[in-house]
């Protein structure tokens, strides 16, 4: 009967010792902290089309206006 009393207490030990290990190893205190998001990787920039890019557009027709406001 005594054998099997050490080995309860051996096991209820071992148990706590791990537990112990891992919330040592993640942070402690049982408090979770929350993770920081990995950063996404970024899109490579495309370049964009003349005909999609509005500040060209806007230069274009800007360039193709005369003096006195009307087009050219």
């Amino acid at each position: 009967m005594g054998v099997v009393v050490v080995l309860v207490v051996m096991v209820a030990v071992a148990v706590l010792v791990m537990r112990a290990a891992s919330a040592g190893a993640s942070g402690g205190g049982g408090a979770r902290v929350p993770r920081r998001p990995r950063p996404r990787p970024q899109r490579p920039v495309r370049p964009v089309a003349p005909d999609d890019d509005p500040d060209f557009l806007r230069e274009l027709e800007r360039r193709t206006r005369r003096d006195d406001g009307s087009p050219a």
